[in-house]
């Protein structure tokens, strides 16, 4: 069942897609923050609500809401015993890509949870990154403070170092493995909480995943195998639920509740050791290299470092590049995730901060000495060490 409060005739060129079940409690304050957004035109933003498998009177409570909202909203019902978090997020996102469509924009799709809180200028952010080039962006999370300081102190702690490497390594991968559309500095997260997307690429890529777990991180994925241009934004940024009883099992709540019950509990699958993640990154710039080149083919040699068979080699090295990174990292046994654990954050920490000085060091000297050389060249432009020319 589909219900529309009056909109622009002329349709916005933006819509926020939020999957809901059960969030009497949450919901008002997500929308009001919807609702309070900045540095729009008037009439430019939708938003899709589609509620499912609902039981605790969030559609009657919608309902007694949606006439104090100042943005148009299309509120979707349905029940399905089938329902799970890939499902409810593509349902809704689905229907936002309609609506553009019905209004002949190709515009943005943003996804968001019921039991979030975006900031007043999160369209407008996401906005600017696609404007500047991005098909979509990726935005960062951070837990409700109040809510945070009720759980385990040793949570927090560990969500602390775990932030510090993450930082660490991501700036070793962008470094050493540079995407022009999405520079340091950046970050590694992909959660449906903060998502923007163009609908051009949403449809490109069959739309969001629709899958029980991980449908956010899937997407991503999906979008950067497709040679889509996703820009993970440090400047984009959501409040997150910190409950331990969440509505999607294997989302945040459970995460958070799995880490107090289990404190040695992996990381995530791209904290390896600060070694491994160095030879990852140099792999895939080696390996981009030669895809750029057109050489898989005739160099095979990359394959037998990391163990794929010459056969799956030869149709590793026909598929586009995005696809054919993900493929070659599924196929070896080499390039398998090997997380460390809490323990061994405090030494990697350590490690990394010496390996990322010097990457920053190497860097800087090389740029210096391409510098001089280009101003040893009448009629050359001189390259600036930080980017660019001078």
């Amino acid at each position: 069942m589909t219900r529309t409060t009056p909109h622009n005739a002329s349709g916005p060129s933006a819509i926020i897609a939020i999957p809901v079940r059960n969030e009497v409690e949450r919901i008002e304050a997500c929308l009001r923050a919807i609702d309070a957004q900045v540095g729009l035109a008037p009439g430019s933003l939708g938003l899709v609500l589609f509620l499912n498998n609902c039981t605790d009177g969030t559609d009657a409570f919608v309902s007694r809401l949606l006439p104090t909202l100042s943005i148009p909203v299309r509120v979707e019902t349905e029940d399905f015993s089938g329902a799970h978090a890939g499902w409810a997020r593509r349902k809704a996102m689905d229907a936002a890509a309609d609506w553009l469509g019905d209004a002949g924009n190709a515009g943005m799709i943003l996804s968001t949870d019921a039991d979030s809180r975006v900031p007043p200028n999160w369209v407008a952010r996401n906005r600017a990154a696609i404007e500047a080039g991005a098909d979509a962006v990726a935005g960062r999370v951070e837990l409700d403070a109040a809510e945070a300081a009720l759980l385990p102190p040793s949570l927090p702690a560990r969500g602390r170092l775990e932030d510090i490497y993450d930082a660490l390594i991501t700036e070793a991968e962008a470094r050493i493995d540079p995407d022009p559309h999405d520079p340091w500095p950046c970050h590694r997260t992909a959660i449906g909480a903060t998502l923007a997307v163009t609908r051009t690429a949403y449809l490109a890529v069959g739309g969001m995943p629709e899958i029980p777990l991980g449908e956010d991180g899937a997407f991503i994925a999906r979008l950067i195998e497709h040679g889509l241009r996703v820009r993970h934004a440090t400047d984009v940024c959501v409040t997150i639920s910190a409950w331990l009883t969440g509505r999607a099992p294997g989302g945040v709540a459970d995460t958070i509740r799995s880490r107090c019950e289990e404190p040695d509990a992996l990381c995530d699958a791209r904290m390896e050791t600060f070694p491994r993640v160095v030879r990852r990154y140099l792999w895939r710039r080696r390996f981009r290299r030669l895809h750029g080149k057109g050489s898989l083919r005739a160099n095979p040699a990359w394959a037998r470092a990391i163990g794929i068979a010459p056969a799956e080699a030869g149709r590793i090295a026909a598929l586009p590049l995005g696809q054919a990174i993900a493929e070659a990292e599924r196929a070896s046994p080499r390039l398998v995730y090997r997380p460390i654990g809490p323990r061994q954050l405090p030494g990697q920490i350590r490690l990394a901060r010496v390996g990322v000085a010097a990457i920053r060091l190497v860097q800087r000297v090389a740029g210096l000495a391409r510098s001089a050389a280009d101003s040893a060249t009448p009629g050359r432009p001189v390259a600036d060490p930080r980017g660019g020319q001078i």
